[in-house]
């Protein structure tokens, strides 16, 4: 299988596409830009969303559901949010179809023209701060934490699986604050959130740090960010929290009752991340082989892949490995036996390697007299042989060294692939040959970020938090600069 899949350094595009598509996680739809996310694909979604679901409530989020359509007028209440998704909106003029009267199937029913379109959601904030006006009243209604599940919006006519579709699946969250210490803390809250979840879920290190002016969310008065590395070096925003400040408060007239009696507008966040994580996950630890999944979100943790002649050594194994069964799946560990006669042990081997199950057992006759077990694991591709009494805590103890492996692997590799560069010519030459993240000093200017993007192509990813604050040059303009930023292409 893995003879079907482009290797990274050959054609790093191609191979993502090949793990994707092989890999059974998506395909193409014959909607333009659209993707059909396949159920094996889905159970990542799914493990990410409830995990994600469970950190979100722990800090006080409830979920709730808004519409996604958005009256084209809400959109033109914030003058920032509307230029920044003027673009990508999908719009909705016509409420019916009617029978071609030539007979070439349906029209769209000129008569049947809606008196203010509808844009299809790009993102939230106008509709559910519409509501919010509502729900609103005073210092006792605060704070408003509400999350959603749902699909956008963005056309796109450039995408990529996961990375980038006209419509994809993602978290939003919305929340209202009496005062704006209250609102920057709960935007550094759902950072954290996110950064332990990437870490600890994902086993992808990032970089926490806030977006420049030029890099901002539409409407927002600070983005902060999460930044990770991928195997070609180049970063992918893995998620964003904003501070919104009260422009949409301001926008939509959601105004509260303090505690001194005073009319005052709330002060708001926006924060969310998307199914383009899946493609973090790909891009971050897969190999030429095929997807290298982290257990806590594989959907299959361990196969047991039973090397037979006949139904009564299959029975025997199955009898040897049921205990087995019942006890990892009582820990939480999900486990398959695979009995299909269709396919020989071998293909099952490359099957399930391709696929990413973190553990692969495989037992024999041989095996059975002997008490012992063949375990490989994905990420190092190691086989050893282990003795099969209490085997059952040795995969539950083999499947976190396996997390923290992977994660330690990518953490090793972000760390060797961040350079300081102090000139411009260290800068392009950089940058130009060889792969992952500048940390270069900047003066501040967008001007200067624009251009240095125009000559590179590189972008200021983020200026980290906590960052070291110490006197330097621009690497573009040699003006002063306080603190290095980190530089880098990206998706």
């Amino acid at each position: 299988m893995a003879k079907d899949i482009a290797t990274r350094d050959a054609d790093y595009s191609q191979w993502y596409n090949d793990l994707v598509i092989k890999g059974g996680l998506a395909d193409y739809s014959s909607v333009r830009g659209c993707m059909v996310i396949k159920p094996y694909g889905f159970a990542i979604w799914e493990k990410m969303r409830d995990a994600l679901d469970a950190m979100f409530k722990e800090t006080g989020h409830v979920n709730a559901y808004f519409p996604l359509f958005i009256p084209k007028s809400f959109l033109s209440k914030e003058a920032a949010h509307v230029e920044g998704f003027a673009k990508e909106c999908a719009v909705v003029t016509h409420y019916r179809l009617k029978n071609d009267p030539n007979g070439k199937g349906v029209i769209v029913d000129p008569e049947a023209k809606l008196e203010e379109e509808l844009i299809v959601r790009p993102t939230s904030e106008t509709i559910i701060w519409n509501s919010y006006k509502n729900w609103i009243q005073s210092y006792r209604d605060l704070p408003l934490l509400i999350n959603q599940w749902a699909n956008v919006v963005r056309w796109e006519m450039r995408t990529r699986l996961f990375l980038r579709t006209a419509e994809f699946l993602w978290q939003e969250g919305h929340t209202a604050h009496s005062t704006p210490q209250e609102a920057v803390e709960e935007t550094e809250r759902m950072l954290e959130v996110y950064a332990k979840f990437a870490e600890e879920w994902m086993a992808l290190p990032v970089i926490k740090g806030k977006k420049t002016a030029n890099e901002r969310f539409a409407g927002a008065e600070d983005t902060y960010c999460i930044e990770a590395m991928m195997q070609d070096g180049q970063a992918l925003q893995a998620g964003t929290s904003h501070f919104l400040g009260q422009n949409f408060a301001k926008a939509f007239d959601v105004q509260f009752l303090n505690k001194e009696g005073k009319q005052e507008f709330v002060w708001a966040t926006s924060w969310g991340v998307s199914t383009r994580l899946i493609g973090a996950l790909i891009m971050a630890h897969s190999d030429d082989d095929g997807l290298v999944l982290p257990p806590k979100l594989a959907p299959l943790q361990v196969v047991i892949v039973p090397i037979y002649k006949g139904a009564e050594d299959l029975q025997k194994l199955y009898d040897k490995v049921e205990p087995l069964l019942k006890e990892l799946k009582a820990k939480g560990i999900s486990v398959k036996f695979d009995d299909d006669e269709t396919k020989r042990p071998g293909f099952k081997f490359a099957e399930y390697e391709l696929r990413g199950v973190p553990v692969r057992l495989a037992l024999g006759m041989r095996d059975l007299e002997n008490g012992t077990v063949e375990v490989a694991r994905r990420d190092t591709k190691e086989k050893s042989s282990q003795t099969f009494e209490g085997i059952g805590v040795y995969i539950e103890n083999l499947l976190q060294d396996i997390q923290q492996n992977i994660f330690n692997k990518a953490n090793d590799f972000r760390n060797s692939n961040i350079r300081e560069v102090n000139s411009w010519e260290e800068f392009t030459n950089t940058i130009e040959n060889g792969k992952g993240f500048l940390s270069a000093h900047w003066d501040g200017t967008p001007e200067t970020e624009e251009k240095i993007k125009e000559l590179t192509k590189a972008t200021i990813r983020c200026i980290p938090l906590n960052n070291k604050q110490e006197e330097g040059i621009c690497v573009y303009s040699g003006k002063p600069s306080k603190e290095r930023v980190i530089f880098a292409k990206a998706y």
